[in-house]
């Protein structure tokens, strides 16, 4: 019995490692390069020996991001493919502008947990839980609220304000991701059969055509 804590804590370990998305880093940095010659799960390192402070700076958040589009909405990403020193390191960010009646239109990020802070303006945000609650959480944030989006459940942002918003959102991967719905079932190329919209959306062929006609904005 004596070896029964220890066994447990093994168990809690492997656990907790089965559920990691980044797998945690085995040295201090691993600033990403590419590399098109060959394909990995993830992004290989620079040579530490030329990594520079450089490398830990992100400035693409200074400036709003042009919100002239559809949507009236721009998500500036810092993912490791814009920003190399958060490789291995298991966080994000991305900035979110809004114009009036701005949307960040419903995605489903595969690999992360988002936080969002809002920094200025009035957001109406929500999310969707899986099909075993098949319920819809929904709030009204001011500026200094936070909310948190539990991992891939679908969820949105809309400024419902008087002035523009912008939003911050931390991200538990370093490369999480994003399938915004609307283009992933109606951009497609090639598209998705009309049969199979037809029978899930129950709605006529001339449905699916007039929405796969559309231009599906992207606003990231």
């Amino acid at each position: 019995m004596k070896f029964l804590p220890i066994s447990l804590l093994i168990l809690a370990l492997a656990t907790a490692t089965a559920f990691a998305y980044d797998l945690s880093p085995l040295q201090d940095f691993c600033v990403a390069i590419n590399d098109p010659k060959v394909f990995v799960n993830g992004k290989f390192c620079k040579n530490p020996k030329q990594v520079t402070a450089d490398d830990f700076l992100f400035k693409g958040f200074r400036y709003p991001g042009n919100t002239a589009n559809w949507l009236r909405s721009k998500v500036t990403r810092a993912f490791v493919d814009q920003f190399p020193g958060l490789n291995t390191l298991g966080i994000s960010m991305a900035r979110i502008d809004f114009a009036l009646g701005g949307l960040n239109p419903p995605p489903t990020p595969p690999r992360e947990t988002a936080i969002l802070v809002v920094a200025e303006g009035t957001l109406l945000v929500g999310f969707i839980t899986s099909n075993q609650l098949n319920n819809t959480f929904t709030k009204v944030l001011c500026k200094g609220d936070v909310f948190v989006f539990p991992i891939s459940l679908i969820h949105f942002q809309l400024n419902i304000g008087k002035t523009p918003a912008l939003a911050f959102a931390a991200l538990s991967s370093h490369n999480p991701g994003v399938i915004t719905i609307p283009n992933a079932v109606f951009r497609l190329k090639p598209p998705i059969l009309a049969d199979v919209l037809n029978k899930a959306f129950q709605v006529d062929k001339k449905v699916v055509d007039y929405l796969q006609a559309q231009f599906w904005c992207d606003n990231n």
